[in-house]
């Protein structure tokens, strides 16, 4: 191979080339090149990825940590990264078949249709009906056996759907929960602590003891956790596309909206009337 034509190769790949008997062939050449230099397809962004909002939840962490060491916010952030990295065991088990389950569901189920058609082939029906009364009987028995059969196989072959989402609703209330904590760290961070410091306290104030930007940092990282709160529940919608699911993980995407509405309220009013004190933080 000319030195001018493969000289920018790696030099695996020029090897390649030359070991290949109709290299001087150009088809074949640009078929190894698109081979070798195929570019990485990204991870799909239609999809939410568990291992990305766990690495950002550990960067929210550091950071609150790192801003308010020892605050109890900071041990809301440490809770919540601790559900994070146990969620992405818990979604691995949902979504992967329980076998066993589903193996004596259909034992189960074909031991009872055996059962039903070798009842049904020995029952001798009389072919004289003694009046539609009881011919009526015979149907409405028929239909109520029939009916009892298929919901008794339809409990069977939803056992499994019903096991997980048992366990994916008990996650969905511990987020809950937790969005809901995060909001009570927030409750008394009010913008008139700073823009009126003199104003009267009684003996239960809360302590006020942040500056405008050590309060707009705290109620942003409230409004981040709640926002993760929202995308760690729909991973659960993501892995177990269950109507009751969704309901459950809309009614959290709901209340951490609403909840990220009032703090952004609060952060509003203090870019607002602060804005002339100088430059952010971090």
């Amino acid at each position: 191979m000319p030195a001018a034509e493969g000289s920018y190769l790696p030099t695996a790949l020029r090897a390649e080339l030359c070991a290949c008997p109709a290299w001087r062939n150009r088809s074949q050449y640009s078929v190894v090149l698109r081979r070798s230099y195929t570019p990485h397809v990204p991870t799909s962004y239609r999809e939410l990825d568990a291992d990305r909002i766990v690495q950002t939840l550990e960067l929210l962490s550091r950071r609150i940590h790192e801003r308010f060491p020892g605050s109890s916010l900071s041990g809301v952030s440490r809770d919540l990264l601790a559900f994070g990295r146990e969620i992405e065991g818990r979604l691995a088990s949902i979504a992967r078949p329980n076998w066993t389950i589903r193996g004596l569901s259909i034992l189960t189920a074909v031991v009872v249709l055996t059962l039903l058609g070798f009842a049904v082939a020995t029952i001798r029906v009389s072919p004289h009906v003694q009046g539609l009364s009881d011919l009526a009987q015979g149907i409405e028995s028929a239909i109520n056996d029939v009916a009892f059969l298929a919901i008794g196989l339809f409990f069977l072959f939803t056992i499994e759907i019903r096991l997980k989402r048992r366990v994916a609703l008990r996650a969905l209330h511990e987020l809950r929960s937790i969005a809901h904590i995060v909001d009570m760290h927030q409750l008394t961070k009010d913008p008139e602590q700073v823009l009126d410091p003199e104003m009267t306290r009684t003996a239960s104030s809360p302590p006020r003891v942040m500056s405008r930007f050590e309060l707009t940092r705290y109620l942003d990282y409230c409004s981040e956790l709640l926002s993760l709160v929202g995308k760690l529940a729909s991973l659960h919608a993501q892995f177990l596309p269950d109507h009751v699911i969704l309901t459950a993980v809309n009614d959290i995407e709901s209340l951490s909206v609403g909840l990220s509405r009032k703090i952004w309220q609060k952060i509003v009013i203090l870019d607002t009337i602060g804005a002339g004190s100088g430059p952010d933080q971090h």
